[in-house]
């Protein structure tokens, strides 16, 4: 299969891996976050780090749109699908992420309020356009991936004239993300890094232009890097290169679908819809400045949060749970006290747990058994 086979080649593995462990300098450590949770998931289902020398470390990174969606957010949800009698449309894994009080969105619809799980912003349009008597609201989450995709549909709703649509806006942004992990470094959680193993999904739509600026004032070497396991394996291995040569810049392993520009004319739809929010409040990282988007005053009317009066209040995580910590790259699934045991996938306490691409649940599915000492057994 073109494109995807000639990623997961054996062969081609092994020997990248034996490069990379000639490569690597004894006794340096090299810290290397993969922000993108699909980077958590292809490192942990290909059992990646099975091939990578000693002194190279991944950390995982703020980067699956589920697991940053603070608590306060879904709560205000619920709300809405809930006391305000609306039709809530919204991706299956944010339906499982829990929220105060022991509920979650499924919860909610389990008790009765109106809440449907679709594929794409396009069927919550089509749900408006079927119910004209109910008002509909698009819980939109994610990074720059999909909020193209949600700027078209709110223009497509003003084009249409529905008056029964809006969107309660929850989009982030990547580089401020990752300039707010650099620049916490009075918190004592703070983990130091090496480089970066960059997006890819959100690289095809902003391009890796962005970076740059990043890579060289903090002097961390970006490589955007494709979901298959050769490219995570190359890409980690340009990031070594950089990191032994002193070099500190943005390299892009994935051409086959990255360009420095990106997609312009999505970023221009973006542009049209959204603007920058001052400030947002990320599970995690708490509040980082410019790392959101709002609705234009120009399409207010599809404002869910002006329509509606929403305002947020900030909802501390449960105490046993460790997914903020993880989140930073301060500690490990392995080092929560819940995971595995009350916290997993049919069962999810903490974010990190409900989607795939989330550390906890990848880490489960794939290496939880990996920690368990095997014993020979010694015959009498």
């Amino acid at each position: 299969m073109k494109y995807i086979d000639e990623f997961r080649d054996g062969d081609i593995a092994r020997k990248l891996a034996a490069t990379l462990a000639t490569e690597v300098q004894p006794g340096r450590s090299y810290r290397l976050m993969e922000f993108c949770g699909g980077h958590t998931h292809a490192i942990s289902r290909y059992g990646l780090l099975d091939l990578l020398p000693p002194g190279v470390q991944m950390i995982h990174g703020p980067g699956c749109p589920v697991c940053v969606l603070p608590i306060g957010r879904i709560d205000s949800a619920i709300e809405l699908a809930r006391d305000k009698g609306v039709i809530l449309c919204t991706y299956a894994d944010t339906l499982r992420v829990p929220a105060s009080g022991g509920l979650s969105l499924m919860r909610a619809k389990a008790q009765g309020a109106d809440v449907r799980m679709v594929y794409s912003c396009d069927d919550a349009l089509r749900i408006a356009r079927e119910h004209p008597d109910r008002e509909v609201v698009f819980f939109g989450i994610g990074f720059e991936t999909t909020t193209p995709m949600t700027a078209v549909v709110i223009q497509q709703a003003a084009a249409l004239g529905l008056t029964n649509f809006s969107v309660f806006c929850n989009h982030v942004l990547t580089p401020a993300a990752m300039v707010h992990i650099m620049e916490s470094e009075g918190d004592p959680s703070r983990v130091a890094l090496d480089g970066f193993v960059g997006p890819a999904h959100v690289s095809t739509v902003i391009g890796y232009g962005p970076y740059e600026g990043f890579a060289q004032h903090y002097r961390k070497p970006v490589v955007i890097a494709g979901f298959e396991p050769l490219d995570v394996l190359q890409s980690i291995l340009m990031l070594v290169r950089q990191i032994n040569e002193g070099r500190a810049i943005v390299e892009n392993e994935f051409t086959r679908a990255v360009t420095r520009e990106g997609n312009r004319k999505a970023q221009a739809r973006v542009a049209e819809v959204f603007e920058l929010r001052e400030c947002f409040d990320w599970r995690g990282l708490g509040e980082v400045p410019d790392s959101a988007l709002r609705i234009r005053a120009e399409y207010a009317t599809y404002d869910a949060e002006r329509r509606y009066g929403m305002a947020y209040r900030q909802v501390p995580d449960p105490k046993a749970c460790e997914c903020a910590a993880i989140l930073r790259g301060h500690k490990h699934p392995r080092d929560c006290k819940v995971f595995g045991t009350v916290c997993t996938p049919d069962h999810p306490i903490g974010a990190c747990m409900v989607s795939s691409e989330g550390a906890c649940a990848a880490h489960y599915t794939y290496g939880r058994f990996k920690e368990i000492p095997l014993r020979a057994e010694v015959s009498a």
